[in-house]
C-alpha cells in the first residue's frame, strides 16, 4: 500500500539574534535551503504523462495537437515557477492521440504538440524536456506498435531525445527495429537515467528488459549513485496495490519479461520506475524495494473507480538532496470538467502527497 509523508519548507527567521519561528508550507514556489544545508536541494526533474483528450474531443482545426490544452499550459506555467527549478521535464508519454494508422496524421499532431510545447513557459524557463515514447504514439488503430510511428516520433521529437547508446536490432530482447534512440541512458550529476520504450515494434508491452538490466548494472558498478528508470506503461499497474481487476494491465501482460527489468531495479538499488498510462496519479512498492510512481495524471480523463483523493490533474516532482536523501512530491489541483479550465483562484495546485524513496 502507499504510505505518504508530508513536507514543507521550513522558514528560519531571526531578529535581535534570537530565533523566532518556525513554519511550514507547501507551495509551487518554496525557497530552497542554503547551499551549505544537507538538506538542500542538489537536483530535480518533473515526470508527467498523458495529457491528450478523447478521440470524442478531438478538433484537429481548433486543437491539432489533441493535447488538453487548459491543464498543459497551466502545469507548464507551474513547472517553470518551481523552485529550485527543475533540471529535467519527462514527459512520459501519451501526448497526443495518435493511435492511427495515417503517419502523416501523426505527424501533425506530433508537430503541432512540439510547436505547443515550445510556446510554453516551461521552454522560456530552459528546462530541458525528455520526451518518451507512448503506445499512443507508437501503436496504430489496432494497437499495434509500427515502424512508421517510431520513425515519426523519431524525426519530429528528435531535440527532446537526448540518448543514442540503446539496443539495436535483435540482441538478447529479439527486438525488430532499431531502439537506440527509444530505449536509452544518460548520466546527470550523480544520477543515471534509463528512457525506456515499453511497446517497442513487434513487441508490444515487451521493453527492452535484457539491454536495461544491463544498462543499469553497468551504471551501478561504475558508481552511479541514483538511478531512475522512466517509461510510458507500468510495471504493475495502478491498482494492483488493491489487489483489483487489471493486474494484467501495462507490463504485467508479459511478466517474465517486466520481471527481468524490475529485478534489475531492484538489485541495483533504482530508486524509482516513473510512468503513465494509467490516467491517475499514485506510488506503489510492489517488492518493498524500488518504488514504482504512476504520474498518468497529466490531463486525460482520469481512470474510472479512483479515489476522490487520487481526483486530480498534476505532475510529479523528484528531489535528490545534497545528503543523498530522494524525495518524491506531488502536485495536484482539482477541476470541474476534464477539459474545462482550471483557474488557480478557484483550483490551487498544493502538494497531495510526499514520500522519501532513498534506499
Amino acid at each position: 500500500m502507499v504510505r505518504i509523508v508530508s513536507f514543507g519548507a521550513v522558514v528560519l527567521g531571526a531578529a535581535m539574534a534570537l530565533l523566532l519561528a518556525s513554519c511550514t508550507s507547501d507551495s509551487t514556489t518554496t525557497t530552497p535551503p542554503t547551499s551549505t544545508d544537507s538538506n538542500a536541494v542538489a537536483y530535480s526533474f518533473v515526470v508527467l504523462g498523458c495529457n491528450r483528450v478523447d478521440k470524442a474531443d478531438t478538433n484537429f482545426t481548433s486543437n491539432p495537437s489533441t493535447a488538453n490544452l487548459s491543464q498543459f499550459n497551466r502545469s507548464m506555467t507551474e513547472i517553470a515557477s518551481l523552485n529550485p527549478k527543475p533540471d529535467y521535464l519527462f514527459f512520459a508519454g501519451d501526448m497526443v492521440l495518435g493511435y492511427t494508422k495515417d503517419s502523416t496524421q501523426l505527424a501533425s499532431e506530433l508537430g503541432a504538440w512540439r510547436a505547443l510545447y515550445e510556446a510554453s513557459a516551461a521552454k522560456a524557463a530552459g528546462i530541458q524536456l525528455v520526451a518518451v515514447l507512448g503506445n499512443h504514439e507508437s501503436q496504430n488503430d489496432k494497437k499495434i506498435a509500427t515502424a512508421a510511428a517510431e520513425r515519426q516520433w523519431l524525426s519530429i521529437m528528435s531535440p527532446y531525445i537526448l540518448g543514442s547508446n540503446g539496443p539495436g536490432i535483435g540482441g538478447a530482447d529479439s527486438l525488430q527495429t532499431d531502439q537506440s534512440k527509444l530505449t536509452y541512458s544518460f548520466n546527470f550529476k550523480d544520477a543515471h537515467f534509463v528512457v525506456v520504450n515499453t511497446d517497442p515494434v513487434g513487441r508490444d508491452w515487451r521493453p527492452a528488459s535484457h539491454w536495461i538490466a544491463s544498462d543499469i548494472a553497468a551504471a551501478k558498478t561504475s558508481g552511479s549513485k541514483h538511478i531512475f528508470a522512466i517509461g510510458h506503461k507500468p510495471a504493475y499497474a495502478w491498482d494492483y496495490q488493491l489487489g483489483a481487476g487489471s493486474a494484467n494491465d501495462g507490463l504485467g501482460q508479459y511478466p517474465e519479461n517486466r520481471d527481468v527489468l524490475w529485478n534489475a531495479l531492484d538489485n541495483n538499488r533504482a530508486e524509482a520506475f516513473l510512468c503513465a498510462h494509467n490516467h491517475v496519479h499514485t506510488i506503489l512498492r510492489p517488492t518493498n524495494k524500488t518504488w514504482e510512481i504512476i504520474a498518468g495524471n497529466g490531463g486525460s480523463k482520469l481512470e474510472t473507480g479512483v479515489t476522490t483523493a487520487e481526483q486530480n490533474y498534476g505532475y510529479t516532482v523528484v528531489q535528490v538532496l545534497k545528503s543523498g536523501k530522494v524525495i518524491e512530491k506531488s502536485y495536484g489541483r482539482n477541476f470541474s470538467g476534464y477539459l474545462d479550465p482550471s483557474p488557480a483562484s478557484s483550483y490551487p495546485t498544493t502538494v497531495r502527497d510526499s514520500q522519501i524513496i532513498s534506499w
